[in-house]
C-alpha cells in the first residue's frame, strides 16, 4: 500500500482542538477498522466520572487528538530542517493512534483481574501487528517505531516518552472534561518548542517555563484527577467485583455475561494464549458496557459478596477511603474486618472484598527513565533538574507514595 494523501477527505470536530484533517487513506482505514472503533466503548478515565460528571470521554476522542498533535509535531520538526519521510510520517502517526488499542474495559481493571499479567502495550502491539497482517505490510514503520527499533529513535519518544503527544493530548483533555483547570498545559507551544538533538527529543531554551507548568499540571491532575481518593476507592471495588466474580466462575457458578466477557471470566487465559487470533477477537468485543452491563445484573445475585459488591458500585455507595503516608497496621485492618463482618453480615474470611489496603504513587517526572532535555543557543543540553531555577521541578521528580485503606462507611 503506497504512502498517498487521503482523497477520502474526512474532518472530525474536536471539542478540544477545533477541526481535526487525516493526512493519509490508511489512517482513515484504521480508524474505521473495529479495533479502534471500539474505544469509542472504552471511557479515558474509567470511573472517575464518579467524582467529576463531565469526564464521559472515550479513548476514542484521546486517540484522534493524539493523531492531531502528531501532525503538528511532525510539522514543527521538519520546520526546523530535520527529516521525516511520508512514510515516517505515515508510521509515526499510526503508532500514536494505535498506541491505546489494546486497553481493556475500564481501563486498567481487567488488567488486574479477568486477564492478568497481560500489559495494555504488549496487547496493543499485538492487535498492530494482526492489522499489519490485514492490510499487507503498512504497518511494519509503526511497528518499529512503537517497539522503539525504528532508526530514528526520537519518532519513538513522540509516541512514548516524557513529552510524547499521549501525556500532551490526555492532560489538556482531561482538564476540559473534568473541568480541574490545573491540569491545562500550554501543549501547542511546547510542540513549537521540540527539537531534535543527536537523534533525541528535546526543547528549546525559550520553552523552559512552558515545561514547568507541564510538570506541575502533571502532579495536580495526578492527585485531583487520577489519584482521587473517591475514584481508587470506585476502582477498587470494581477489581474486588471482578475478583469475586472471577472466583465464583471458578467454582463454576452461573453468572450473567456477555459472550466474550465469559471467555475470560470462566477460563484462565494467559499471555501465551494471545498469540491466538480467536483470543484477540474476544478481548476486542469487551468494552465497558460488556462490564457494566453484567455488574447491573449481579445486584440481584444469589451471592451475598457479589450482589452487595455490584449494588455498591451501581448506586455509588462506595466504600470510605482513609489515606497517610505510613502503611496500615494489621491491628488497623483488622478491627475494620470485624466491623465489616458485624455491619454486612459476611463471614470474617470474606471482608477482604470490603476491606483492603494498597498504596499508590505520583511521580510526576522520572529523569531516570526519560530525561526532558533543554537545547541552550550555544548548542548544550541540559536536564531540566538542572537548566530550571524553579526549585519546585526538583521536588517534583521525587517520587512521593501514600497507603490508604479502603472500609465500609
Amino acid at each position: 500500500m503506497t504512502t498517498t494523501p487521503s482523497k477520502k477527505k474526512k474532518i472530525f470536530n474536536d471539542p478540544v482542538y477545533g477541526f481535526i484533517t487525516v493526512p493519509y487513506e490508511i489512517i482513515l482505514d484504521i480508524i474505521d477498522h473495529p479495533y479502534v472503533q471500539r474505544l469509542r466503548r472504552i471511557k479515558q478515565l474509567g470511573l472517575s466520572d464518579i467524582v467529576y460528571p463531565g469526564a464521559l470521554h472515550t479513548r476514542f476522542h484521546h486517540v484522534l487528538g493524539c493523531t492531531n498533535l502528531m501532525q503538528q509535531a511532525i510539522e514543527t520538526l521538519r520546520s526546523k530542517g530535520h527529516e521525516i519521510t511520508e512514510k515516517e510520517a505515515e508510521g509515526v502517526l499510526l503508532a500514536i493512534l494505535l498506541h491505546d488499542v489494546g486497553h481493556g474495559a475500564y481501563s486498567h481493571a481487567l488488567e488486574h483481574t479477568i486477564v492478568k499479567g497481560v500489559h495494555h502495550e504488549e496487547l496493543s502491539l499485538l492487535f498492530m501487528e494482526q492489522l499489519n497482517r490485514e492490510f499487507n505490510g503498512a504497518l511494519d514503520i509503526a511497528i518499529q517505531i512503537f517497539k522503539n527499533t525504528y532508526p530514528k529513535r526520537f519518532l519513538h519518544q513522540l509516541v512514548s516518552g516524557q513529552l510524547d503527544m499521549d501525556r500532551l493530548d490526555y492532560l489538556k483533555r482531561d482538564s476540559f472534561y473534568t473541568g480541574v483547570s490545573e491540569g491545562v498545559v500550554s501543549n501547542q507551544r511546547i510542540i513549537k518548542m521540540l527539537d531534535v538533538v543527536n537523534d533525541e527529543l528535546v526543547i528549546q531554551e525559550k520553552g523552559i517555563y512552558s515545561i514547568e507548568k507541564f510538570i506541575v499540571a502533571r502532579r495536580l491532575m495526578y492527585w485531583q484527577v487520577y489519584l482521587h481518593k473517591t475514584v481508587i476507592s470506585a476502582e477498587f471495588l470494581l477489581v474486588k467485583t471482578l475478583e469475586r466474580a472471577k472466583e465464583l466462575a471458578t467454582q463454576g457458578e452461573e453468572l450473567f455475561c456477555s459472550p466474550a466477557f465469559r471467555f475470560f471470566l470462566y477460563a484462565d487465559i494467559t499471555k501465551e494464549d494471545f498469540q491466538q487470533k480467536s483470543t484477540l477477537e474476544h478481548f476486542a468485543q469487551i468494552d465497558d458496557y460488556d462490564v457494566l452491563g453484567a455488574i447491573k445484573v449481579w445486584t440481584e445475585h444469589s451471592d451475598k459478596v457479589l450482589a452487595l459488591l455490584s449494588n455498591m458500585l451501581v448506586n455509588r455507595k462506595l466504600l470510605k477511603i482513609r489515606l497517610q503516608k505510613e502503611p496500615f497496621t494489621k491491628e488497623e485492618i483488622q478491627k475494620e474486618k470485624e466491623k465489616a463482618a458485624q455491619k454486612l453480615g459476611v463471614p470474617i474470611e470474606e471482608t477482604d472484598y470490603f476491606v483492603f489496603t494498597d498504596a499508590i504513587e505520583n511521580n510526576a517526572y522520572n529523569p531516570d527513565s526519560d530525561s526532558i532535555k533543554i537545547v541552550y543557543k550555544t548548542g548544550e543540553t541540559k536536564d531540566i533538574t538542572e537548566a530550571s531555577d524553579n526549585l519546585n521541578i526538583q521536588a517534583l521528580s521525587k517520587t512521593v507514595k501514600k497507603y490508604f485503606l479502603c472500609y465500609p462507611k
